[in-house]
C-alpha cells in the first residue's frame, strides 16, 4: 500500500482476508482507497510479530473463536466467528448449496468419497462440509461470499465491514450568506 492505511484489519488466514475482500467487493467498496489494509497473519500467535511493524493505525481483527483472546488483547476492535469463518459461511450458504458449489466446482465425487470414510461417517453434514473445505479453504471462501445472500451475511463480516473504512461524514455546509 503506498499511502499509510487508518485501519489495519488483522485476519487469521488468506481464506479470511479473501473472504473479506470479495465481501467488500460485493458491497462496491474499495477497502485500499477507503485507507483499510487487510493482513492475512498465518494464525492467531503471529499478531505480536506484525503489530511491531505497523504504523500507527486503528487497528482491527476478525478471528476464530478459540482465538479471540489472543487478538482481544492486542487490538481496538475484534470481530469474533463462532467456531470459525467456515462454520459462519456454511451456515449462512446452508449445506445444500454448498454441495451445489462443490458440484459445480467438479469436486461432489471427492465430497463424497470422504462421507465415506469411517470417520465422517457419524458427523453432521455440515461437520463433513467443513472438514471437505480444509484444504480448500481461500478458494471456496470467495466463492461462498459470492453466494451469500446479502442481507444474511455472517454477523462477524458484516460488522467488520460496517466498522471500517467508512469515511468520516461531512460537516453540514453553513448556508451561504448574502
Amino acid at each position: 500500500m503506498h499511502e499509510q492505511p487508518s485501519t489495519v484489519v488483522f485476519v487469521e488466514g488468506d481464506s479470511d482476508r479473501a473472504a473479506l475482500l470479495k465481501l467488500a467487493e460485493r458491497r462496491g467498496r474499495d477497502l485500499r482507497t477507503e485507507g483499510v489494509e487487510v493482513v492475512a497473519i498465518g494464525g492467531a500467535h503471529a499478531l505480536p510479530r506484525f503489530l511491531s511493524s505497523v504504523p500507527s493505525a486503528r487497528l482491527v481483527g476478525l478471528c476464530d473463536a478459540g482465538e479471540a483472546r489472543e487478538f482481544t488483547r492486542a487490538l481496538d476492535h475484534v470481530y469474533v466467528c463462532e467456531s470459525d469463518l467456515e462454520d459462519e459461511l456454511i451456515r449462512a450458504v446452508g449445506a445444500e448449496r454448498l454441495q451445489e458449489i462443490i458440484q459445480e466446482q467438479g469436486e461432489l465425487h471427492s465430497f463424497r468419497t470422504l462421507q465415506k470414510q469411517p470417520a465422517q461417517r457419524t458427523r453432521t453434514i455440515e461437520q463433513q462440509l467443513r472438514v471437505f473445505l480444509g484444504n480448500r479453504k481461500i478458494r471456496y471462501a470467495e466463492l461462498l461470499v459470492g453466494e451469500l445472500d446479502l442481507a444474511n451475511v455472517p454477523r462477524p463480516l458484516d460488522a467488520l465491514l460496517e466498522a471500517v473504512g467508512v469515511p468520516p461524514a461531512s460537516p453540514p455546509q453553513e448556508p451561504a450568506r448574502c
